[in-house]
């Protein structure tokens, strides 16, 4: 289902919780979402669309993904400055992101990974893991 778009800074400024199997259905939301959007979107966190959960999506050029209780366990090359934008806001604003991270989480399966992840993809998921943090940019 095609959610509407939080911008309440009070909600999104909240950390999330974990996903459970449970939860899997707000992927599905946040799919349907993320397509209804993506001329100019490639990523969503879950708060995003009013669930609080740790749950992101991300759209790189392999098509999209879904990541239950994200976790960054490495970051790795000089931090750089980069403007950004978000549906949550109108503009961008200016973020620290890391080149090149290492992420810890839950496929589809509910089935634990570890991966790197390089550049702009690696970009995209620091800006969704803001946002499971509370984190807004």
């Amino acid at each position: 289902m095609i959610r509407e778009i939080i911008k309440d800074p009070l909600l999104l400024s909240k950390k999330s919780t974990d996903a459970t199997y449970e939860d899997r259905w707000i992927a599905q939301d946040l799919l349907d979402t993320l397509n209804a959007h993506h001329e100019h979107c490639v990523g969503m966190a879950a708060n995003m669309i009013g669930e609080l959960k740790n749950i992101i999506i991300i759209a790189d050029q392999s098509g999209p993904f879904v990541m239950y209780n994200p976790q960054i366990i490495k970051t790795t090359g000089f931090p750089y400055t980069i403007q950004e934008g978000c549906l949550s806001h109108q503009g961008t604003k200016e973020t620290l992101r890391y080149p090149q991270i290492k992420v810890a989480y839950l496929d589809d399966a509910f089935k634990k990974k570890i991966k790197t992840f390089y550049d702009y993809t690696a970009q995209i998921i620091q800006h969704e893991i803001d946002h499971c943090n509370g984190i807004l940019i």
